[in-house]
């Protein structure tokens, strides 16, 4: 890829905070090497881990590579029969682990998540878990091996534990002889080239025959090592040069294990720096809201809401832009600190981005191409070293571009010849624009020159674009405008900042009359654009509360069909109970009569009528259960009460009907509800108001309301926001305390304060023992220091 594009489009910065969120250095070098590639394949590749990566880190977390290290220069050493070091060995166990953890991390319900582009290398993975273990066991520091590395060395360790313990033995025995006490310098054991000695004073050699190991630097002092622990000491050497050797011996046997598994570890190694590598562009997309691009070959490039990674995303504001479609040039013009260069930076950098695998600061659905090279004219290449002048850097920067430029590149050319002659310089960015054109390349150029959007509304295959200014303001809104021309603002900027009003007038008059009007056109169409914007805002508005009150309306139809259809089937159980029921009562009857008249001398008129009056009452009973038993009406309403034509509402059944016939003597009369008809007594149904009635009750609660309100600004206009209650006792101060509630309540006060000061605090005690009991009051609590602490509580209402 083109190495000046990459540092003018600042694409070093991107792979600077890649490289933050690798964990490991092999992986921040993976980072350091990325560069966009130009195989559609690969691209969609690395697009793919990526986004499988940052699903992972989403639904898992992050996984965690620190600690893993290059152990090439360690695997090349046991191939010559080396041993590892106990530091080596422990970069081998930490690998290891990182292995380990990897693996577990990886692990999931394949049948639920289904496989992604990561499980191939996850589960190439070897874990090596008794290696490890082993390695955990005997190492458990750089410089510290377990005693359970082995049984020999255990045992080795036991003889020094017990020969240390028999020299100072030896040693405290002569230093604590009350014998010896003159004849040492100092009541201790030191130790002197590894040996265990006493610190004697020299006139007194010659009663601790021994070693002389050191002396003070006044040679008052000799460091005695007596002949009674030498042999002693000399078992410590022997024992720790065994140490020693036990140590090498554990540390060759671990490096055997190593060697065995040495593919399997440079082979994990490599893995799993890659999968530190893939992780970090996940974590890097996560930190922005990145996407996934959509790759294509035919030169198209769609971004939806995108923003320049490099800016703050809380302040950048988002373009929408669409090149390679309708038209393959798009000319963006603007006022200076516009975002005319942002917006080009930004379609350069996710263009490298993307091809580099990594994923985009858009919506998604973003679409981008693949180019085999992205060529950038942007910023002042004025060059000292080189006498040129800007205009001469930017143009031999575009005579490499057009040389180099293919159909399948994109060029980027920032204020297109500009810093000469603006005649010429409009004339030939024209001339330059209509070769790339021509030859199909890809190209997004910026302007100030009013040639060019003349030349872009009259060429196919160009765009306009611009980027939004605010005169009232005076300042851009970074808003990037498909398909509209920048109009020039000079004019208006300069009114605006005070500039005399006949030298614009003056100016004015000097400007071709064409162009006057092609800057009358823009206007236009800059205030058309705002209207129809302000209108399909509304219109969106609109749209989203007809959508939330259909979906409310649906919902309260399934509601009342769902009570309807319960209703009815609760109706209908009921009635074939009590129909049942009535049955079975009929049935007896009529098995009663019939056996009375096969044997009429049991025939008893006392028993029948009895019986008869037993089988009245039953049936009543069934009479009453086969009315529904709904939430009984108030039952306010007499016969007069009700008209045809009123609206009602039937208790019983919870529905609202119409009154179709007045009521008979008894009080029933027909209401229809919707497709039923039923007789129904007035004593189950309410009157429904009419909507004049409840206008007119409207009214009337507005005009309470109002003189509620005047009541409340009266009392407001008067009541004091605090109540002196010193000096009174429980009751007298509660007394006038609910009085005053009451009337700050009403002046709509939000809180007073009621000062009872601070005494025994039975006053204060009182207060808030009644205050917790008044309805209104929202809560209260003790004033601040210097606002009357103790002495004052605040009472704030509902």
């Amino acid at each position: 890829m083109n190495e000046k594009a990459l540092r003018i489009l600042e694409y070093h910065k991107i792979i600077e905070q890649l490289m933050s969120h690798a964990s490991s250095e092999m992986g921040k070098e993976l980072c350091k090497k990325l560069l966009p590639s130009t195989n559609l394949m690969e691209i969609e590749t690395a697009q793919e881990q990526t986004k499988d990566a940052l699903a992972r880190v989403y639904q898992y977390g992050s996984l965690s590579f620190a600690g893993l290290i290059n152990i090439t220069p360690s695997l090349m050493r046991l191939d010559v029969q080396a041993s590892l070091s106990a530091r080596e060995l422990l970069d081998i166990a930490r690998i290891l682990e990182i292995t380990n953890n990897a693996k577990q991390y990886s692990s999931r319900d394949y049948e639920a998540d289904g496989y992604d582009s990561l499980d191939g290398m996850f589960n190439e993975l070897v874990a090596m878990t008794p290696l490890l273990l082993d390695i955990r066991r005997c190492i458990l520091a750089e410089d510290e091996i377990s005693d359970d590395a082995s049984s020999a060395l255990k045992q080795i360790r036991r003889n020094i534990k017990q020969t240390n313990q028999k020299v100072h033995s030896q040693l405290a025995s002569i230093v604590n002889s009350s014998s010896n006490k003159s004849m040492l310098q100092d009541s201790l054991i030191t130790m002197r080239n590894g040996r265990y000695c006493i610190p004697v004073k020299a006139e007194y050699r010659s009663s601790f025959p021994g070693m002389i190991h050191d002396q003070s630097s006044t040679g008052s002092t000799l460091f005695i090592e007596p002949m009674s622990v030498v042999q002693l000491n000399n078992t410590l050497k022997e024992l720790e040069i065994q140490e020693q050797a036990e140590i090498e011996r554990v540390l060759a046997a671990l490096s055997e294990q190593v060697s065995f598994e040495s593919e399997n570890l440079q082979y994990n190694v490599e893995i799993l720096a890659k999968l530190d590598f893939i992780f970090a562009k996940a974590k890097y997309a996560k930190s922005y809201d990145g996407s996934e691009p959509k790759f294509n070959t035919e030169g198209i490039i769609e971004i939806k809401q995108g923003r320049h990674p490099l800016l703050d995303k809380k302040k950048v504001v988002p373009i929408n832009l669409t090149l390679g479609e309708d038209f393959h040039m798009l000319i963006v013009t603007g006022p200076n600190t516009g975002g005319k260069t942002v917006s080009l930076k930004t379609v350069g950098l996710f263009s490298l981005m993307g091809q580099a695998g990594l994923h985009i600061p858009a919506f998604q659905g973003s679409r981008l191409t693949v180019f085999d090279q992205i060529f950038a004219d942007i910023g002042d290449e004025q060059s000292i070293e080189q006498n040129l002048s800007t205009f001469s850097s930017h143009m031999t920067n575009i005579v490499s571009i057009l040389d180099q430029a293919t159909e399948h590149s994109l060029v980027l050319l920032d204020e297109l010849c500009g810093g000469t002659d603006p005649i010429e310089g409009a004339a030939l960015a024209i001339s330059i624009l209509t070769n790339l054109l021509g030859r199909g390349i890809c190209t997004m150029a910026t302007t100030h020159y009013s040639e060019l959007k003349m030349f872009a509304l009259s060429t196919p295959g160009i765009e306009n674009a611009c980027c939004e200014f605010d005169v009232e303001t005076l300042s851009p809104t970074y808003r990037l405008l498909v398909g509209i021309p920048g109009k020039s603002n000079a004019f208006a900027i300069s009114k605006k900042l005070g500039l005399n009003p006949m030298i614009i007038e003056q100016a004015n008059a000097q400007i071709d009359d064409s162009v006057q009007d092609f800057e009358s056109l823009l206007a236009d169409l800059e205030k058309s654009r705002k209207i129809i914007e302000e209108e399909q805002e509304e219109i969106y508005h609109y749209k989203k509360e007809i959508e939330a009150l259909k979906k409310s309306l649906e919902k309260k139809q399934d509601d009342i069909k769902e009570k309807r259809a319960k209703l009815l089937q609760d109706a209908r159980e009921e009635a074939h109970n009590i129909l049942s029921e009535a049955k079975e009562v009929a049935d007896e009857a009529i098995k009663k009569y019939n056996s009375w008249g096969k044997h009429p001398e049991q025939k008893n008129t006392k028993r029948m009528e009895a019986k008869r009056s037993d089988l009245r009452g039953r049936m009543n009973k069934l009479e009453k259960d086969l009315a529904y038993k709904g939430k009984k009406s108030k039952g306010k309403h007499s016969k007069e009460d009700f008209h045809i034509g009123d609206s009602v509402f039937v208790s019983s059944l919870n529905l609202n009907g119409e009154v179709v016939t007045l009521p008979n003597a008894k009080g029933d009369l027909y209401v229809q509800m919707g497709m039923m008809r039923s007789l129904v007594n007035i004593k189950d149904l309410e009157i429904v108001k009419s909507a004049q009635e409840i206008l007119k009750e409207e009214q009337r609660a507005n005009t309470r309301s109002k003189n509620k309100g005047r009541t409340s600004m009266n009392k407001a206009a008067t009541i004091s926001p605090e109540i002196n209650l010193l000096g009174m006792t429980v009751d007298e101060a509660t007394a006038q305390l609910d009085k005053y509630l009451d009337d700050a309540y009403l002046a709509n006060l939000p809180q007073v304060r009621v000062i009872h000061g601070k005494g025994t605090g039975a006053l204060r005690k009182g207060i808030h023992q009644y205050l917790r009991k008044v309805k209104y009051v929202k809560e209260f609590h003790l004033a601040e220091f210097g606002e009357g602490d103790m002495g004052v509580t605040i009472v704030s209402f509902k």
